[in-house]
C-alpha cells in the first residue's frame, strides 16, 4: 500500500484521513481503487462527482447517451454549454476540474455481453446508474459470474431504492436475480422519461451509492448487501428490507443455469 502523499494531497483529503475509520491506510485504499460507472446521468452525476471528490483513483464511465437539455433537471455533472456531447466524455471533463488526481477510462459506447465479460473483471466494483432492465440484469448476471460487487439503485417519480449484490462472496449473500428472478415485461414499468422524476431524488440517491461504494473500498461499516433500501422522499420515509437468497435461483442457486452472458442482448445504457 504506497502511502506516500504530495502535500496537496494531504490538504485535499485532510477530512477523510481524520477519520479513525479511514486514515492515510483508507485513504490509499481509496487511491488505488478501479470502479466501473454505468451511466453518467442523473445517478451517475453525484455518484461520479463523489467518488472522484474522495480521492477513488480511476474511474470507467460507459455510456453512449449524448447530453439533452431534459437531462440537466437532474444529470449535475454536465452543464447547457456541453449539450450534444457524449455523457461519459462530459462527465470526465467535470471530473477533471473537480479532481485532476482521478483518472478517468471513458468508454463512449454501448454495454453489451460482449464488452462487460471482457472488461467488468479489470474493475474493483461496479455501481449501476441506468434505468433499464436489460442492462440492470446483465449487469447483475456479469457482477456475480466475474466475482464483482454491484451497486445498484433504481428511481423512478419521488421514490428511490439501493442495494448492494455480491453474492460471489458466499451463500448469506443474495445475487439481483434472487430479488427479480425475470425481466417484467416490456413496457409494465415506466422509465423517468415516461412517468417523470423529482430531480433531487436522483441526487439523494446517487450519493448514497456513492457512500456504499466507499464503504466496500474501504471495509467498513455494514454494508446493504442483503438488504434492500427503499426510500419514499414525499413522506421523507426509509425503509430497509431483508433480501435472501433463493435456493431456485438461476444465477447463485445450486441448480444455475445461467453460466455466461449468452442469453444477453446488446442493452443500451438509458438514465
Amino acid at each position: 500500500m504506497d502511502l506516500d502523499f504530495t502535500e496537496a494531497e494531504l490538504r485535499r483529503y485532510s477530512r477523510h484521513i481524520l477519520l479513525e475509520e479511514v486514515g492515510a491506510v483508507g485513504q490509499a485504499k481509496l487511491r488505488a481503487a478501479r470502479v466501473l460507472l454505468v451511466g453518467a446521468g442523473g445517478l451517475g452525476s453525484p455518484l461520479a462527482l463523489y467518488l472522484a471528490a474522495a480521492g477513488v483513483g480511476t474511474l470507467g464511465i460507459i455510456d453512449d447517451d449524448r447530453l439533452e437539455l431534459s437531462n440537466l433537471q437532474r444529470q449535475v455533472a454536465h452543464v447547457t454549454a456541453r449539450i450534444g456531447r457524449n455523457k461519459a466524455d462530459s462527465a470526465a471533463e467535470a471530473i477533471a476540474a473537480l479532481n485532476p488526481e482521478t483518472r478517468v477510462e471513458i468508454h463512449a459506447r454501448r454495454l453489451d455481453a460482449g464488452w462487460a465479460w471482457d472488461n467488468i473483471g479489470n474493475y474493483d466494483l461496479v455501481c449501476d446508474g441506468t434505468d433499464n432492465f436489460a442492462t440492470r440484469f446483465l449487469l447483475g448476471d456479469a457482477c456475480h459470474l466475474l466475482g464483482r460487487p454491484l451497486v445498484s439503485a433504481a428511481v423512478l417519480r419521488f421514490e428511490g431504492q439501493l442495494s448492494v449484490f455480491r453474492s460471489h462472496d458466499g451463500a448469506r449473500f443474495p445475487c439481483h436475480r434472487c430479488l427479480h428472478p425475470e425481466p417484467p415485461p416490456e413496457g409494465l414499468v415506466p422509465t423517468c422519461s415516461e412517468a417523470g422524476v423529482l430531480g433531487a431524488v436522483t441526487g439523494v440517491m446517487g450519493t448514497l451509492q456513492a457512500t456504499e461504494a466507499l464503504k466496500l473500498i474501504l471495509g467498513i461499516g455494514e454494508g446493504l448487501a442483503g438488504r434492500l433500501l427503499l426510500w419514499d422522499a414525499l413522506d421523507m420515509r426509509f425503509r430497509t428490507v431483508t433480501l435472501k437468497r433463493d435456493p431456485a435461483c438461476r444465477l447463485c442457486g445450486p441448480g444455475a443455469d445461467i453460466h455466461d452472458l449468452s442469453a444477453h442482448a446488446a442493452p443500451a445504457c438509458a438514465v
